[in-house]
């Protein structure tokens, strides 16, 4: 039994370590180094909250910017996968449904900076959309406006997010006893009444799990917002990696990121709590 245990801990131990330095070790560093300010005239460092006051006092509307671009994003993912999953669940016209099914997955493997990049280009005021709506009368040049603020950013990432999230949502969705959906035509129900009066209530787990992993990844990104918006404010990350680059101010980038931790971590704990309420199991 021993040497069981001990070959299955060999078998782990390459995963275990590539997990521990390459995310263990440098969240815990810069978890640490938030809470650490550098002592003047050569002197010992100090623990300090200063970091955190200087982020909060600098950067206190690209926080509260960040949290409403991800929420907003949030919801639209939430509500276009929903539509996208209910129309495959229950959609009638099989070759619309075959073409919806081919289609919506391509963004699932462009990375963001690709995305971000083609998005500035389809959204700027000279871009691909206004040039296709120009050509088609539907407005003038001079009518014309580009999206390349906090509006493209959440488009890029509800474009991004949105195939992940609905394969998922889809598959919970096509799981599904089809015996529900049959009771709720039987007695007259349309498609959208039984979408969200009895297919939603059931993938609710799978929707929220999708939702916590996509603002997780959208905490993250960077090149979306440094490619889509020069404006301000601005989403964390580009902060981060301006304290970074232009001041060498390593303590206030990762107080940025010990504040995301908690964000995301705040959602976290709210699915966690969900899925204690409901018998212990959160998915």
């Amino acid at each position: 039994m021993n040497s069981s245990r001990f070959a299955g801990f060999l078998l782990v131990l390459p995963a275990l370590t590539v997990i521990g330095v390459m995310f263990i070790y440098p969240l815990s560093y810069s978890f640490v180094d938030a809470f650490i300010v550098p002592a003047k005239d050569g002197g010992a460092a100090q623990f300090s909250l200063q970091n955190f006051a200087t982020a909060l006092s600098l950067y206190g509307d690209d926080i509260l910017f960040t949290i409403v671009i991800v929420g907003i994003s949030a919801c639209l993912i939430a509500l276009g996968s929903i539509l996208i999953g209910g129309y495959l669940t229950l959609g009638e016209n099989r070759f619309f449904v075959r073409v919806l099914a081919a289609l919506y997955r391509w963004p699932l493997f462009i990375p963001f900076i690709v995305a971000a990049q083609c998005m500035r280009t389809f959204l700027a005021k000279n871009g691909l959309m206004n040039g296709v709506l120009v050509e088609a009368g539907i407005l003038t040049p001079l009518q014309t406006i580009g999206f390349l603020d906090w509006r493209g950013i959440i488009i890029t990432f509800v474009w991004k997010q949105l195939p992940f999230v609905t394969l998922l949502v889809a598959g919970a969705m096509a799981a599904l006893d089809r015996s529900t959906i049959d009771a709720g035509r039987d007695v007259g129900a349309g498609r959208l009444r039984i979408l969200f009066q009895i297919i939603v209530p059931q993938i609710m787990p799978t929707l929220i799990v999708a939702l916590v992993l996509s603002i997780v990844i959208m905490m993250s990104v960077l090149s979306v917002p440094v490619m889509i918006s020069g404006h301000s404010p601005t989403m964390i990350t580009v902060e981060m990696a301006f304290r970074v680059n232009s001041y060498n101010d390593y303590g206030t980038a990762n107080a940025l990121g010990v504040i995301s931790y908690c964000i995301t971590g705040a959602i976290a704990w709210v699915y966690l709590r969900r899925g204690v309420k409901q018998g212990g199991k959160p998915v």
